[in-house]
C-alpha cells in the first residue's frame, strides 16, 4: 500500500470534553490494568499452593520480568506521546513511519531479552540464594518469560499504538483477554488438569506467555481492521535512526525509571534475605497487591499522556490543565480506597496467599507500614506521566531514581542496622512523601515554562 497522508479530520482528543473524554481514554485501561493486577496475584496465588520456596523464586525472578516490562512499556510510552503529537499536528506520514518502527523495536527488544533469560537465568538466581530447590523453580520459571518475550513485547506495543490514536477499548480487550485466559490456564499447566502433566512453577510461566501470544495476535488484528489513523507497512517497519531517536528521548526516560524498581527490588532482597527468606516472600507478595492501587491509576495515565501530547501538538493549554486536574483528582479518590483496605485487612489479604504464621507474623505490620505510600504515592505517578507527556522524561525519571535508589535503598540498609525488619519497611512511606514535593514542584514548573505559554501566538515548540 501506498503511503498516502489520511484525510483532514480532528481527533477526538482535541474536541471532546475532558471529563468524559478522559473517562473514554482511560476507563479501559484501568478495568484492563485491574484485571492485570488480577491476574499478577492469581499466578502468584496458585504458585504458593506449591511451597513457599516457590512462592520465594517467583518474587525473586519478578526484577527481570519487571525489567521486560519496563522496556516494552517504556518503548511504548515513547511511541504513545509521537504518534498522538504528530496526529494532533496532522503529520501523517510521520505518524506512520513511528507506528512501523514500534513493530521493529518489539521484535528486536524480544531477541534480546531470550538470550539473556536463557543464558542468564541460573547465574542470577545464584547470586541472590544459596537454596538450590529456590534457584531450580526460578530458573524453570524465567527460561520460558525469556524465550517467548515477543509476545510481551507485542501485546505492550500494539496495544500502545490503539491507545495513542484514542482506540481504547480494543486495547482494553486485548488485556481482559489475556489476563482471563493466564487465570484459565494458571491451574491446568501448574497442577496438571485434564489429563496434562503437571508442570509446576513452569506452568504458571508457560500460561503467561501463552496468554501474551494469544493478545499479540488481537493486537495484529485490531491495528489492521480497526484503526484507521495508521497504516503499517514494511516500508515503515523499516528501522529509521531518527524516528528511533526520538521515540527513545522520551521512552529511554521512562525504561530507565520503570527499570529503577528492579533495580530496588534486587537489593531490598539481599536486605531482607539476611533476616529470612520470608520476609523476601512478603515483600513479593505486597508488589502484587500494591498493583491493585497504583495500576488503575497507570491504565489512566495510559489514556491521560495521549490527550495532553495530543493538545500539545494542537496547543490547547486548557485542555492540558483541566486533563492534568481531573487525572489527579481520580487518582487520590483511588488511593483512599486502597489505603482503607491494607489497615483494615492485611490478614485477610496475606492469606490469598497461604501465608504461614511467620509469614502473616512479618507480613500483617510490613503491609500496614508499605501503605502509607498511598498517601502521596498516586499524585506522583500522575504528576511523572504528565512530564512524559510534554517530552521531559528526563525529569520524570529523576523522580523515581530520587525516590527509589538515592533515598529508599540507602535508608532501608540503615534501617535493618539500627532498627531491625520493621523498620526497613518505613523507607518507603519516608521517601514517597519525599518524592512527592519534588514532584509537585516539577509540575508547577512544567506549567509556567511550557503549558501556560502555549497560547502566545509566538510559541514555538
Amino acid at each position: 500500500m501506498s503511503e498516502q497522508p489520511q484525510p483532514a479530520r480532528e481527533n477526538k482528543m482535541g474536541t471532546m470534553p475532558i471529563a468524559r473524554l478522559l473517562l473514554t481514554m482511560s476507563g479501559p485501561m484501568m478495568i484492563s490494568m485491574l484485571i492485570q493486577a488480577l491476574y499478577n496475584v492469581v499466578d502468584s496465588m496458585f504458585v504458593s499452593y506449591i511451597s513457599e520456596a516457590a512462592l520465594t523464586a517467583v518474587s525473586l525472578a519478578y526484577p527481570v520480568q519487571n525489567l521486560m516490562i519496563a522496556v516494552a512499556t517504556g518503548t511504548g510510552v515513547g511511541i504513545n506521546a509521537m504518534l498522538s503529537r504528530n496526529l494532533g499536528e496532522r503529520n501523517f506520514v510521520m505518524a506512520n513511519r513511528v507506528a512501523g518502527n514500534a513493530i521493529f523495536l518489539g521484535v528486536a527488544s524480544s531477541i534480546l531479552f531470550a538470550v539473556l533469560g536463557v543464558f542468564g537465568s541460573r547465574f542470577y538466581f545464584a547470586a541472590q540464594v544459596s537454596d538450590p530447590e529456590i534457584i531450580q523453580l526460578g530458573c524453570d520459571y524465567l527460561f520460558w518469560i525469556c524465550l517467548f518475550a515477543i509476545g510481551c513485547f507485542g501485546q505492550v506495543l500494539l496495544s500502545r499504538l490503539l491507545q495513542a490514536t484514542g482506540q481504547t477499548f480494543y486495547s482494553m480487550i486485548i488485556q481482559i483477554v489475556g489476563a482471563v485466559l493466564n487465570i484459565i490456564l494458571d491451574p491446568i499447566l501448574i497442577f496438571g488438569l485434564f489429563g496434562l502433566p503437571a508442570m509446576g512453577v513452569a506452568g504458571a510461566a508457560v500460561a503467561t506467555v501463552i496468554s501474551q501470544m494469544v493478545g499479540t495476535a488481537m493486537g495484529i488484528y485490531y491495528n489492521r481492521k480497526k484503526n484507521p489513523d495508521i497504516t503499517i507497512t514494511r516500508a515503515n517497519m523499516r528501522p529509521n535512526l531518527p524516528v528511533i531517536g526520538r521515540i527513545y528521548s522520551v521512552g529511554l526516560p521512562s525504561i530507565l525509571m520503570q527499570t529503577v524498581p528492579s533495580i530496588l527490588i534486587f537489593g531490598l532482597n539481599q536486605i531482607l534475605v539476611s533476616f529470612t527468606e520470608t520476609a523476601a516472600a512478603v515483600y513479593g507478595v505486597w508488589f502484587k497487591l500494591q498493583g491493585f492501587a497504583f495500576l488503575p491509576i497507570i491504565g489512566m495515565n495510559n489514556g491521560m499522556v495521549p490527550i495532553v501530547a495530543y493538545n500539545y501538538g494542537a496547543r490547547k493549554p486548557e485542555r492540558i490543565t483541566g486533563t492534568i486536574r481531573l487525572a489527579i483528582l481520580w487518582a487520590l479518590c483511588i488511593m483512599v480506597v486502597a489505603i482503607a483496605l491494607f489497615q483494615l485487612v492485611p490478614d485477610k489479604l496475606l492469606s490469598i496467599f497461604q501465608a504461614s504464621p511467620d509469614m502473616l507474623t512479618i507480613g500483617v505490620p510490613a503491609l500496614r507500614t508499605l501503605s502509607l505510600c498511598f498517601v502521596v504515592g498516586g499524585f506522583t505517578i500522575v504528576a511523572s506521566s504528565v512530564l512524559q507527556a510534554l517530552g521531559k522524561g528526563f525529569l520524570s525519571m529523576s523522580i523515581a531514581i530520587f525516590r527509589q535508589l538515592l533515598l529508599v535503598l540507602p535508608m532501608a540498609f540503615l534501617f535493618s542496622k539500627i532498627g531491625g525488619l520493621s523498620m526497613v519497611w518505613w523507607s518507603f512511606p519516608i521517601a514517597e512523601v519525599l518524592a512527592g514535593l519534588l514532584a509537585a514542584y516539577y509540575l508547577w514548573r512544567i506549567y509556567q515554562k511550557v503549558i501556560r505559554p502555549l497560547a502566545e501566538k509566538d510559541y514555538k515548540f
